[in-house]
C-alpha cells in the first residue's frame, strides 16, 4: 500500500458516520436504504459516505434487480489498518529475516543457472526471499500494466498470475485498476 493510501484511508475513516456504516456492516451486508434508517440520514448521505469508502476499497457491492447491498471487506480493513504499523520497520527488522548465507543457498536452491524459478517455494521465509530477488528488476515509482508485470514474471517462472498475487500480498507492490506499481520498502512484508 502507498503511504498516500495509507493517508486516504485514515481520512476516510476520520468521519463518524464512516466508523458508523463499517460497525453496521462488519453484522452483514446492508442496503442503502436500510443504512440510511438505521442511522436517521437520509440516502444521499448514505450515497455520499460509500463513495469515499468504496474509493478507500473497504466497501463491497452486489446488485439484486434495483437494489444493492453494501458488505465490509474486512480483509482490505484489516490490510489497511496494519500498513501503517509497518512504515517504520527497516529490512532485517522482521522475524522473517534472513542472514545473506541462508539467502544465498535459497536463491541457488530454487533458480536454475539461467535464472528461471524451479518451483515457487511454500515456506514463507524462502517465498519472500524469492519475491524480494524478482522484483529487482522493476523500477520504484513507475506504473506497470498488467500486461508487462506479467511477462516480466513470466520470464521466471509459467504460473505468472500466483507470483503477481504474491507480489501484492506480501506488499511487495500495489495493484490498482490493472495497474502495479513497487510499494517503498518500508511496507514490504519481511
Amino acid at each position: 500500500m502507498q503511504i498516500n493510501r495509507i493517508v486516504e484511508f485514515h481520512k476516510a475513516l476520520g468521519d463518524l458516520t464512516r466508523i458508523r456504516i463499517i460497525a453496521l456492516l462488519q453484522q452483514g451486508p446492508l442496503h442503502g436504504q436500510a443504512i440510511a434508517g438505521k442511522l436517521s440520514l437520509k440516502p444521499p448521505t448514505i450515497t455520499h459516505h460509500m463513495a469515499k469508502l468504496r474509493e478507500v476499497g473497504l466497501i463491497k457491492e452486489r446488485r439484486d434487480k434495483n437494489t444493492i447491498y453494501f458488505s465490509l471487506d474486512t480483509k482490505a480493513l484489516e490490510s489497511s489498518t496494519q500498513a501503517i504499523l509497518f512504515l517504520g520497520k527497516k529490512e532485517g527488522d522482521s522475524e522473517m529475516s534472513v542472514t545473506e548465507a541462508e539467502r544465498a543457498a535459497i536463491l541457488s536452491n530454487f533458480f536454475t543457472p539461467e535464472g528461471k524459478l524451479k518451483n515457487i517455494p511454500a515456506q514463507r521465509k524462502k517465498r519472500l526471499v524469492i519475491l524480494s530477488h524478482i522484483i529487482k528488476g522493476l523500477e520504484f515509482g513507475r506504473i506497470y500494466p498488467e500486461k508487462e508485470i506479467s511477462e516480466y514474471l513470466q520470464q521466471f517462472h509459467p504460473d505468472y498470475a500466483t507470483l503477481r498475487r504474491e507480489l501484492i500480498i506480501t506488499q511487495f507492490m500495489y495493484r490498482k485498476n490493472g495497474e502495479y506499481e513497487l510499494n517503498p520498502r518500508e511496507l514490504w512484508d519481511i
